[in-house]
């Protein structure tokens, strides 16, 4: 489905799978996008394709659950799932230093406000445990005193969650909204650890009600969902491979991807223990 407003179009994308959904999304951009300038742009780029775009993922869990094509290998997925959901690269914010100004597992587990730090995903945790029908299980990561000065402001702006009984099967259902997003070179990244953060946190209502919480469905939610440019002949090859290939020759079960997820979780060890 396509929607337009006189402006902007919305794309509405939905499928059982995440390489699925990721897939159609990419492709609708390309094929239904409008041009629009960005503030990145060098002087000889190509317009970038944007559309605002909401994905709903039926079953985030269910396999195959990778895309062979996105930008990107095996072991970098792994690291930047670890990225969100652990915060291994926490200790990379230092914008005094001219690093990192946040990552959203800082915005999400210890956002500063007033000095005072607060563990949203606790928090969300906490409120579904007591009330799994509320509608306050949220988290934020924008800061308003920060963030509009910066060069890389975050592209996650806020995290949903809410439980719903189906005929005894008790759902964690995720919405994630984004400012701005790179479709082709970030969203599957993003939706692959953002999905995992869902389960933990069905996972960890589950411990604390001692009731079976399961994963539901995730909708994900781009105002600007983006496909540069300055890098349309790389794109060239993603849309020559999903004419080339059957479905099912352009995804992975996660279990052809674990024994590079371990490898990548090895090396994460090693340098943990060196610093």
């Amino acid at each position: 489905m396509i929607m337009y407003n006189d402006g902007i179009p919305v794309l509405l994308i939905e499928k059982d799978t995440l390489p699925a959904a990721w897939e159609e999304a990419v492709i609708r951009t390309w094929k239904e996008g409008i041009p629009v300038k960005t503030e990145y742009d060098k002087p000889k780029d190509p317009p970038s394709r944007d559309a605002t775009a909401i994905i709903v993922i039926n079953s985030p869990f269910k396999e195959p659950r990778i895309h062979r094509a996105f930008p990107g290998g095996l072991e970098d997925l792994e690291v930047y799932r670890q990225e969100v959901v652990d915060g291994i690269h926490d200790n990379w914010i230092a914008p005094e230093e001219g690093k990192w100004t946040y990552t959203y597992h800082q915005r999400l587990f210890s956002y500063s406000i007033e000095s005072k730090i607060v563990d949203q995903i606790d928090y969300i945790v906490n409120k579904l445990s007591e009330r799994g029908y509320s509608r306050r299980a949220q988290a934020i990561t924008w800061n308003p005193k920060i963030d509009p000065f910066t060069d890389d402001p975050p592209c996650l702006q806020r995290v949903w969650f809410r439980i719903s009984d189906n005929d005894g099967r008790l759902l964690l259902s995720m919405n994630t909204h984004w400012r701005s997003r790179d479709a082709f070179k970030a969203a599957f990244m993003n939706i692959f650890a953002l999905t995992d953060l869902q389960r933990i946190i069905a996972e960890r209502i589950s411990e604390k009600t001692g009731k079976k919480i399961e994963v539901g469905r995730y909708t994900d939610i781009t105002d600007s969902f983006h496909i540069y440019g300055s890098y349309y002949e790389d794109f060239k090859g993603f849309l020559d491979t999903i004419e080339k290939r059957e479905f099912n020759q352009r995804v992975w079960d996660s279990s052809f991807a674990e024994p590079f997820f371990e490898e990548a979780r090895r090396r994460l060890e090693t340098e943990k223990q060196k610093t």
